[in-house]
């Protein structure tokens, strides 16, 4: 789908046909809508392609008058089945003397927050400050989902202590997944926007070049959180394996114990079904004997498993 933008009396209006000053936003493209993109808006149609690569590294690249920027972004799981909560994908953003275009696999949170108005001081006429603005709400919404995976983490912690259930350690190790995706994706963004700062390819003012200072400072603290919420989870996985190692030992102690405990009487039953001479074997009261013998030796064999603690 391709759709294409402008400000027009101070808002953002979708309009026609490709004009000077328009953002072009394409969302999961047709071989034949990107063919016809480059070609009417003069953009390499390799930049189109390998922006719809889920696999694309975060990079900048110049060719032809053209820059191509590839951001990665934080995408929520399109619905409560889907076993990961947060995952990444690449925003391609590509500049060109009169145009913007954007493009994405997917409808893209960050492009919603600009078509809903939900960003200040955005024009698609000014469009080096708009890839700034793609970076620093990325970075913000990053923030934003890493306390709902913080908060997501706390009751599953909170789940675990009243019940060990695979289902809840499963969504632990997704949860961590999530946080290998952010710091693979923030990680990458700040190595752009460190090369934006040093070959400055997008001609930043002032003003661009403090709103990108604001930006990998925000990029910055999401690193330092994702590495905080990383090793807090990694730890608390770690705690509960332990948990569950020891709460298994316990099960062992109590069976193992359980086990000698019944086995003393059925030793002393099986030596006095032997046929041979036994102590005792012409007494009438040879049964209670054996019977009070292999209680006594059990009760017994209770109280040196209690004194150890294995029950």
């Amino acid at each position: 789908m391709i759709s294409i933008y402008k400000h027009t009396g101070g808002k953002l209006g979708e309009i026609r046909h490709i004009e000077d000053d328009c953002w072009i936003n394409v969302v999961n493209p047709g071989e034949a809508e990107i063919k016809a993109l480059a070609e009417q808006a003069g953009v390499p149609q390799d930049f189109l392609i390998d922006a719809l690569d889920v696999d694309e590294r975060a990079r900048i690249e110049v060719d032809d008058g053209s820059v191509l920027v590839v951001v990665h972004t934080p995408m929520r799981a399109e619905n409560e089945d889907d076993d990961i909560p947060f995952r990444t994908i690449p925003l391609g953003i590509i500049k060109k003397d009169r145009l913007i275009i954007t493009v994405c696999r997917q409808e893209n949170e960050i492009m919603q927050q600009f078509l809903e108005g939900r960003v200040k001081n955005f024009l698609v006429s000014d469009r080096a400050r708009f890839i700034i603005q793609v970076f620093l709400n990325t970075s913000i919404t990053f923030l934003r989902h890493l306390k709902e995976i913080n908060r997501k983490s706390n009751l599953l912690e909170d789940d675990l202590h009243k019940s060990m259930q695979n289902e809840a350690l499963i969504r632990l190790v997704n949860i961590e997944k999530s946080l290998v995706y952010f710091m693979t994706s923030v990680k990458a963004n700040e190595l752009i926007m460190s090369r934006i700062t040093r070959a400055d390819v997008l001609r930043l003012d002032e003003l661009d070049k403090d709103l990108l200072e604001d930006a990998i400072t925000e990029n910055l603290q999401a690193i330092h959180m994702t590495k905080i919420y990383s090793n807090i989870l990694s730890g608390l996985m770690d705690a509960f394996a332990s948990i569950i190692s020891n709460n298994l030992n316990v099960v062992m102690k109590v069976l193992t114990s359980v086990t000698i405990i019944l086995m003393i009487p059925n030793l002393i039953a099986s030596i006095y079904g032997m046929n041979v001479e036994l102590p005792f074997q012409h007494s009438i009261n040879a049964f209670l004997i054996v019977v009070a013998t292999g209680f006594f030796l059990s009760v017994l064999g209770i109280l040196v498993f209690v004194k150890k603690k294995w029950l």
